[in-house]
């Protein structure tokens, strides 16, 4: 535990400082880009960045984390088969997308703007080809290195989003950036600066691509890493289909498009819910965080007769900050509202919901490593694909009538109802401990304080007396009495013990 707590900490302080760095370029979005329907496209295109990129990697990372866990398994030859069957995936991937940018572009509602289709193949590819280096560092137990790389995409991605959106706006009239550079199309330029900093992102992680031979490539093992990969591979899909889907068919299914309404009134709608959704974000950081550090300890742990007691604290523990994490935005989202600009903030409504579907995301994670462990990898699938009809049916059914708030609603019950299926089924196979008591406890402790700040906040709304410095004052103390009850309950005596 004291391993796994030291790794998170390194993993979420670079994914804190990385992912805070880039939350901080959506006010610069918000601001620099001509609408909100702008941000749309690029709320909408990411969305299926992240999805294709679960595709490229069909499952590939945590089959790497398997087989090179295993004693009859050559660690060497399971990376350079990962690395060399990915790279020729990602390529022929990047190759299509250049070619085909025309007509994908066209079925994506995109025409006259092929670039972005050329431009997102090309960022995709070189993140799925990276997935597995990133994992030989995770495996290697070099978390200072996986932190330090990723930071430099953060560094790197900064600066060419500033130089494109704040520099050249200023230096094209006098120089000769003004014969390409158009700052009505700052949409393309977020997309270039991406494909930079990746490229050069990857050119650091060449020590560590380059460290196999091509001889120990195995067709045999990529066979059965394959075989035990490809399930994941639906439930990766599913998962992050769970995670995105709202933003992918959101314009879709909009109001104004199914009415003939101009679709830029769907795009902007999808830009507030993006940019509100990006509020939400420090959940997802330590979510993130918590799962670099999480998968290879499990595997490792899993040889050890005492690894269920090991997963129950690991469960126990990231509720408890989670929910800590969840007071402290609830208490100080007037103040995180400016992040983004004045006209997004009618969406803010919606990040309570995604604050609580991050929770339960993390806990569904949590808790799918008895299907991984087990081999059980088919059930992830089942849960997944469950997942995304009941994402699709609540979307399509409440979008049309209540817009953005059915996106975040959806994935909320979604996450929910996932996680305790794989709680129920669960039990069968791997029965770890779980301290349901203190789970418990938290959990109606901190619905019991949320819901009193929204009931004071309420009050004073309807009495003409609200105000943000006020709320923010009830919001932290709210928020000290659940830490004093955590101090007091578990991290004094968690401090006071050389071991869990």
């Amino acid at each position: 535990m004291k391993g796994l707590a030291k790794d998170t900490a390194i993993y979420g302080l670079s994914s804190i400082i990385g992912k805070f760095l880039n939350w901080m370029l959506v006010p610069l979005y918000t601001h620099v880009l001509e609408t909100q329907a702008d941000y749309g496209i690029v709320t909408h295109l990411y969305a299926w960045t992240a999805l294709l990129l679960v595709i490229l990697t069909y499952g590939m990372e945590t089959g790497y984390f398997r087989f090179t866990n295993r004693e009859d398994e050559n660690p060497t030859a399971v990376y350079s088969t990962a690395l060399i069957a990915l790279f020729t995936t990602s390529l022929i991937f990047a190759i299509s997308c250049v070619v085909l940018r025309y007509p994908i572009a066209a079925w994506l509602g995109y025409a006259g703007h092929e670039e972005f289709i050329a431009l997102m193949g090309v960022v995709v590819a070189i993140d799925a080809f990276a997935s597995i280096p990133f994992a030989y560092l995770r495996y290697k137990k070099r978390p200072i290195k996986f932190a330090s790389v990723k930071l430099v995409f953060v560094f790197l991605n900064i600066v060419f989003n500033l130089f494109f959106l704040v520099v050249c706006p200023y230096i094209a009239h006098w120089s000769c950036i003004g014969s390409w550079y158009d700052p009505a199309d700052g949409v393309r330029y977020i997309f270039w600066s991406n494909i930079l900093a990746t490229t050069l992102q990857t050119l650091f992680l060449l020590p560590d691509i380059t460290v196999f031979r091509f001889a120990a490539f195995d067709f045999g093992l990529l066979r059965r890493m394959l075989r035990y990969s490809l399930p994941l591979l639906v439930l990766g899909v599913c998962g992050i289909m769970n995670q995105t889907l709202d933003r992918i068919i959101f314009p879709y299914l909009h109001p104004a498009i199914l009415s003939s309404d101009s679709a830029a009134t769907a795009q902007s709608e999808l830009g507030v819910y993006g940019a509100c959704f990006k509020v939400a974000m420090i959940m997802m950081m330590f979510t993130q965080a918590f799962r670099y550090a999480y998968e290879p300890f499990v595997f490792a742990k899993h040889k050890d007769r005492q690894s269920v007691a090991a997963y129950a604290d690991a469960m126990k523990y990231y509720i408890v900050f989670s929910y800590l994490i969840l007071m402290g935005m609830i208490a100080y989202l007037d103040l995180l509202k400016y992040i983004i600009a004045p006209s997004f903030w009618e969406g803010l409504r919606i990040v309570p919901l995604v604050l609580w579907a991050y929770i339960f995301q993390g806990i569904y994670f949590n808790l799918s490593f008895w299907y991984k462990l087990t081999d059980r990898t088919q059930w992830g699938m089942y849960f997944s694909i469950l997942g995304v009809i009941i994402t699709f049916v609540l979307q399509v059914v409440l979008v049309p009538h209540i817009g953005y708030i059915a996106s975040a609603g959806s994935s909320t019950v979604c996450f929910f109802l996932l996680m305790l299926l794989s709680w129920w089924i669960g039990r069968r196979y791997l029965p770890v401990p779980y301290d349901y008591r203190s789970i418990g406890m938290y959990t109606l402790l901190v619905v019991v304080l949320s819901g009193l700040y929204y009931f004071v906040r309420a009050m004073l709304i309807h009495y003409g007396l609200f105000n943000e410095w006020v709320m923010m004052g009830i919001g932290t103390i709210l928020l000290m009495v659940y830490m004093a009850i955590l101090i007091q309950k578990d991290l004094k005596q968690l401090l006071m013990h050389k071991t869990i």
